[in-house]
């Protein structure tokens, strides 16, 4: 083979630290449009889907195989928690927890991950973030417990 060709979708999950509520109605689509500014400038990923609540955020991207994951969402995590606390947006300090989960998705599945991103507001009336991520990690096979 000549060329080389990849297409991984990743959907990732992050919270605030502590799990605080500190995306507040005010800057939500701000900070979203922002996040997924950057991970489109500075890493040529596609952002697919991007949408939270209070204490977290999912994001569904097209990941670009120059870049690893990790590189990928602690520069975005830093590089936001600056740009909320820089320009005030917040009363208190902004900052994301240190851990994230990142799932692959199939091409298959993006349209129903894309629609479970934008639902988040619905979702959670039925579900909290811990029972969500209990799950995540159930369907993942992993023992870690997010607490």
């Amino acid at each position: 083979m000549s060329h080389s060709f990849t297409k991984i979708w990743i959907h990732s999950v992050f919270s605030t630290k502590d799990r605080m509520n500190l995306i507040i109605a005010d800057i939500e689509k701000d900070l979203y449009a922002h996040i997924k500014e950057e991970i489109k400038l500075k890493f040529e990923c596609n952002v697919r889907a991007i949408n939270g609540m209070p204490d977290h955020v999912h994001i569904l991207f097209l990941l670009n195989p120059n870049h690893s994951i990790k590189d990928i969402l602690q520069n975005i995590k830093g590089e936001s928690s600056h740009w909320v606390n820089h320009d005030n947006l917040t009363k208190g300090k902004f900052s994301w927890q240190t851990g994230y989960s990142a799932f692959s998705v199939s091409e298959s599945k993006v349209n129903d991950v894309e629609k479970y991103i934008n639902n988040q507001k619905e979702h959670h009336k039925k579900m909290t973030f811990q029972e969500e991520y209990d799950l995540f990690m159930k369907k993942y096979g992993s023992n870690i417990v997010n607490r």
